[in-house]
C-alpha cells in the first residue's frame, strides 16, 4: 500500500485496527513512534547498484492502556511528516515488536490494516543462474517418466 492509498483508507475509517500475519491483533493502545521516508542504495549480487525508498510506519506498545489513536490524529501525524520532512508517496512498510522488530507489508481488508508478511528475494536471477536453474528442473520433472531414469 502506498502512502496515498492509506491516507485515502484513513480518511474512510472510523477506527484503527492492526492485525499480524498469523491472525493476532496489535493491541488498539499502540503508538505511532515515527512516521519516515527510508532510502535504501545497496548493490545486489550481480554487482547493479540499486535504490529503494520506502515510508516507515512504525508501531510500538506501552502499559497506557486508555491510549486509543484515531485515524484523523495518525493522518494528522502523516501530515506533519509530509510538511516538515518532504516524504513521498512510497510503499508503506510497517515496524513491529515481535521477537525482534518485524517488517511489514501494509494492505487494507474487512475493516483492518493487516501486516504482510515479506520475503527475500535475490534481484539478479539472471546472472546467478537461478532462472537457469529453475527452467531446467521444470523441464526434467516435466519430461520424466517412471523408470525413464531422470528421477
Amino acid at each position: 500500500m502506498k502512502l496515498s492509498e492509506l491516507k485515502n483508507t484513513l480518511s474512510n475509517c472510523s477506527s484503527l485496527v492492526f492485525e499480524l500475519p498469523n491472525g493476532t491483533k496489535v493491541p488498539s493502545h499502540f503508538h505511532i513512534t515515527e512516521v519516515g521516508e527510508v532510502s535504501k542504495k545497496f548493490v545486489d549480487c550481480g554487482g547493479t547498484v540499486r535504490t529503494e525508498k520506502y515510508i516507515s510506519l512504525q508501531l510500538w506498545q506501552s502499559n497506557d492502556t486508555w491510549h486509543k489513536l484515531t485515524p484523523q490524529k495518525l493522518l494528522a501525524i502523516i501530515s506533519l511528516s509530509e510538511n516538515e520532512i518532504q516524504i513521498g508517496n512510497y510503499e508503506v512498510v510497517v515496524e513491529y515488536q515481535t521477537d525482534t522488530i518485524g517488517s511489514f507489508g501494509l494492505s487494507y481488508e474487512d475493516g483492518k490494516f493487516i501486516l504482510n508478511k515479506k520475503n527475500t528475494a535475490c534481484l539478479a536471477t539472471n546472472e546467478c543462474g537461478i532462472n537457469t536453474h529453475e527452467k531446467l528442473n521444470e523441464t526434467s520433472k516435466a519430461s520424466c517418466t517412471p523408470g525413464g531414469g531422470c528421477c
